[in-house]
């Protein structure tokens, strides 16, 4: 009874203290895939995308003044779920906001935004309907996948984390684009921690 009584009142002394910090900073709590990885991934790629030629290349081919992306499948074959949605959210909003390239939606969205146009075939006024049949085609289409490798002895852990994304020409199947991010991480546990 005393042993309870004791942890029951330990209990009763714990305190949870919650406090905002700014997204930039990194806080690494595991070697689990966090958001500063998300965002370092991100950041890279969407340099790599932007600086290389392939945009050009589109503008010389077809005299169209930005290449239209459509987001495929990004496959996560780590060993830990991912939030993929972070890092690819990312990477289309820094690629619309630079006005070099237009995203198309597609999959489940595309669906629902096709049901909304029926729609408003049979209820909207006259004038003020999206048109049937004006979608835009897209010119490239965005994949790619995230592999991971884990070592491990005693109480030392290495993480290993590589992300792969890739352009593809819808028209050629020509690979325009092949980004790539690695990151590695070491965790190490003391023999003697809590």
């Amino acid at each position: 009874m005393i042993s309870v009584a004791f942890l029951a009142g330990l209990w009763s002394c714990t305190t949870v203290r919650t406090q905002r910090v700014s997204t930039d900073e990194t806080i690494d709590l595991t070697d689990k895939w966090n958001d500063t990885d998300s965002r370092l991934v991100a950041d890279e790629m969407i340099d790599d995308m932007l600086t290389f030629p392939w945009i050009q290349q589109h503008q010389q081919e077809t005299g169209e003044p930005r290449p239209t992306v459509i987001l495929q499948r990004i496959y996560n074959r780590s060993h830990e779920h991912i939030a993929v949605d972070t890092f690819i959210n990312d990477l289309k909003r820094a690629m619309i906001r630079s006005g070099k390239v237009a995203f198309v939606v597609g999959g489940e969205e595309r669906k629902e935004v096709r049901g909304e146009r029926k729609d408003q075939e049979l209820y909207a006024r006259e004038g003020s309907q999206a048109e049937m049949g004006q979608e835009e085609g897209a010119d490239f289409a965005l994949s790619g996948s995230i592999d991971s490798i884990v070592d491990q002895v005693g109480g030392k852990r290495v993480t290993f984390y590589q992300v792969d994304l890739k352009l593809i020409d819808m028209t050629s199947n020509r690979e325009a684009w092949n980004g790539q991010k690695k990151i590695k991480k070491v965790q190490t546990r003391s023999r003697f921690g809590l």
